[in-house]
């Protein structure tokens, strides 16, 4: 635990403080949590800010891309000028600049089967915020495997849903057994999307890892959460855990991320 917090961080974290549920403490134990936060697009956008300003200590921020003006819609953390920049630079200059109590690690790459394993193990909470299936596959097992608790977020047009998983059963893939066939899930570029909308699901994210850090109240583990902007609605799906589930069932198949191939329908790697 840190030792007192100062004077600048008691006005800095004021409302949080006076919270008899966060207090001093619950607001150390943020400042002692390291988040990796898997994309820094639509949905990293405002998991990144959020998680900054409520003060986790440490920022892991993984993504490939740079910005594209078509990006600026909605991924609100990234500015006009940064047009053409690297992803994880233009993430990592706006949180240092809303909060310089945030370490971040820039992790300008994209998640892959030799590197998810070692990523995930050196933080306490993964964010995936990716916009593709076999991301989200890897994410899952990695995280699953080790025990480490995820929250999952996704977008489409005016939809959205938000999970969390905490390591234990169920898992994604009690969820998505495998992945839809190649091309018959249009995604944004293709399809589109309501520019609002990844902010209300990456705050439900960014939520979901504030309780997980400190502790409290009730997360979406075994539950997800369907949005429809265009209804402003919400629908709880339960989440049951699958016996035969490659993961985290009886008899799993998978016990490393290299068991599993991370194209296609996202199963069983080929011998």
């Amino acid at each position: 635990m840190r030792p007192d917090l100062d004077p600048e961080q008691l006005d800095r974290y004021s409302r949080h403080i006076i919270m008899n549920d966060v207090g001093p403490e619950g607001q150390a134990t943020l400042l002692d949590t390291d988040v990796l936060v898997i994309g820094a697009g639509g949905l990293g956008a405002p998991v990144l800010q959020y998680l900054a300003a409520a003060g986790i200590g440490r920022l892991g921020i993984v993504d490939d891309d740079v910005v594209e003006r078509s990006n600026l819609q909605r991924q609100v953390i990234h500015k006009d000028d940064d047009v053409g920049r690297s992803k994880v630079d233009s993430a990592a200059e706006f949180v240092t600049g809303l909060n310089p109590d945030v370490t971040v690690d820039r992790h300008e790459l994209r998640l892959a089967r030799e590197n998810a394993t070692d990523l995930v193990a050196d933080y306490d909470i993964v964010v995936d915020a990716s916009d593709n299936f076999a991301t989200r596959f890897l994410v899952n097992d990695a995280c699953t495997l080790s025990g480490t608790p995820f929250s999952h977020g996704a977008i489409f047009q005016f939809e959205g849903q938000v999970t969390t998983f905490s390591g234990d059963s169920p898992c994604y893939r009690c969820l998505f057994p495998e992945a839809p066939p190649e091309g018959t899930v249009p995604d944004c570029a293709t399809a589109g999307v309501l520019g609002v909308l990844p902010g209300t699901i990456g705050c439900m994210q960014a939520t979901e890892v504030v309780k997980l850090a400190m502790d409290y109240g009730e997360t979406l583990e075994g539950r997800l959460v369907a949005y429809d902007a265009a209804e402003m609605s919400f629908e709880e799906v339960p989440i049951a855990p699958k016996p035969d589930c490659p993961v985290c069932g009886d008899d799993p198949a998978i016990a490393s991320v290299a068991d599993a191939s991370y194209e296609g329908r996202c199963s069983l790697a080929e011998d």
